[in-house]
């Protein structure tokens, strides 16, 4: 279809990140395991790690993110007409956590809201995002704007080397026309496959079973093939192939942040003249993954350092971690210089499920935008309170304790939230769960 059939500049037009109220120092962490000084702050690239007590689930901080991007840009609830939540943190096997969050739309009189829950680990916020996007650009399109909200709590068993690789968060996205983060249309290279690299069986734990090894692969295999379908579409549309000097960022799924770091080192290999793809596989797998890394380091500090601002500072979380970044890098640039760059952004999902698309800046009220979410998140990263890693390992044994007791009043400290937060006040002996809101 002609573009100009299209809505304009279809894409995301503002974003709320939500950050936990308590955090642990990684360097703590590695002293209450007892290992080696640097294993997580340098191994993994790791800072801090926010964590949620057991007042918090994936329902109250997805009200908590929607509720705030709706006042902070001054929406009427009746604006919205489609709202989709992207998570693997599941609290209910049948009812979603979107129509938990159809509460806050009741006042507003707004029942016509399309959307539910996408699940497939770390990438259900993408594909929310593409069925928002879709839903704009279709027949089924009132007019109105979408939400999208990615939001998990990620915690592992203690003791457990991968413990230090959790986090928790959430990122609610509004979508429309005359966006300030306008997603290229028809520039997206898909993979997906069957694995068993991180899965979570036991549907009575909140703990995944992972492979770590297999996991990484499955990572950077999708990664090439995305990155290789991407360009093949941009040859298809007669545009130049585009490799990384097309792109003024790029952004990944961070599980952690030395993962990124190698993500990149294989793309620089990959577009490095006289390299093949063999010789990315052995650059970021093999004896040689220290030299490409520091081969591509001015790259991947110029275009890919400043993504990880969130994920070195809350941590891993999951389906809304792409989105972190993608929160980090705008941050990280002058409002006035923002217009025009391109930023290439890596979403996976164990299982498995990748993509990779790109998006161009425009100045649709992008200094509005930016204002707005540099507030929230500087607000929140300076607020938090410091727990000792004793004080995290205690609220995780309750998390895990308390998980689907019913009736049940959480132990957690209210007075430790943000003011503002949605948080669980109780579930009763139907095992109905109760939000409230911290004034």
């Amino acid at each position: 279809m002609d573009d100009r059939h299209w809505p304009k500049d279809v894409g995301i037009r503002a974003m709320h990140v939500v950050i936990p109220s308590l955090y642990v120092d990684q360097a703590d962490l590695e002293r209450y395991d007892r290992v080696s000084e640097g294993k997580y702050t340098v191994g993994l690239g790791q800072k801090q790690m926010g964590f949620c007590t057991d007042l918090e689930d994936v329902n109250s901080l997805c009200l908590t993110a929607v509720s705030q991007l709706v006042e902070n840009n001054g929406l009427s609830y009746s604006d919205i007409g489609r709202l989709e939540v992207g998570t693997e943190t599941l609290v209910d096997k049948s009812k979603s956590a979107k129509t938990v969050v159809m509460k806050l739309f009741a006042a507003a009189g707004n029942h016509s809201v399309e959307g539910v829950d996408t699940t497939n680990a770390c990438y259900g916020g993408t594909a929310a995002l593409f069925n928002a996007l879709a839903w704009t650009e279709s027949s089924a399109w009132d007019g109105r704007l979408a939400v999208v909200v990615a939001a998990d709590i990620a915690v592992y068993a203690a003791g457990s080397s991968a413990r230090a690789t959790g986090g928790a968060g959430a990122v609610a996205m509004l979508v429309g026309p005359g966006a300030s983060l306008v997603v290229d249309r028809g520039l997206r290279g898909t993979y997906m496959d069957h694995a068993y690299d991180f899965y979570k069986p036991d549907l009575g734990s909140e703990y995944p079973v992972v492979d770590g090894k297999l996991s990484v692969r499955c990572y950077l295999n999708a990664l090439d093939r995305c990155y290789e379908s991407y360009r093949s579409k941009c040859g298809q549309r007669g545009d130049a192939v585009r490799g990384l000097g097309a792109f003024d960022s790029f952004v990944f799924h961070a599980p952690y942040c030395k993962l990124v770091r190698k993500a990149l080192a294989r793309l620089y290999a990959k577009d490095s003249a006289g390299e093949t793809a063999s010789a990315a596989e052995e650059a970021s797998t093999g004896a040689d993954e220290a030299a490409a890394m520091d081969r591509s380091r001015p790259v991947f500090e110029a275009k890919t350092g400043p993504s990880l601002m969130l994920a070195s500072r809350v941590g891993n979380t999951y389906t809304a971690s792409v989105y972190s970044g993608l929160a980090s890098y705008l941050l990280s640039v002058p409002p006035e210089r923002l217009a025009g760059k391109r930023i290439g952004v890596f979403s996976y999902g164990s299982g498995l499920a990748s993509s990779v698309y790109s998006i161009t800046v425009a100045d649709n009220g992008l200094a509005a935008m930016v204002d707005r979410l540099r507030v929230s998140v500087t607000a929140g990263l300076e607020r938090r309170t410091r727990f000792t890693a004793e004080q995290f390992a205690d609220a995780l044994d309750v998390r895990r304790e308390s998980l689907h007791r019913a009736p049940y009043a959480p132990a957690g400290d209210r007075a430790l939230l943000f003011p503002g937060t949605w948080y669980l006040s109780g579930i009763d002996e139907m095992r109905r769960r109760h939000y409230e809101r911290k004034e």
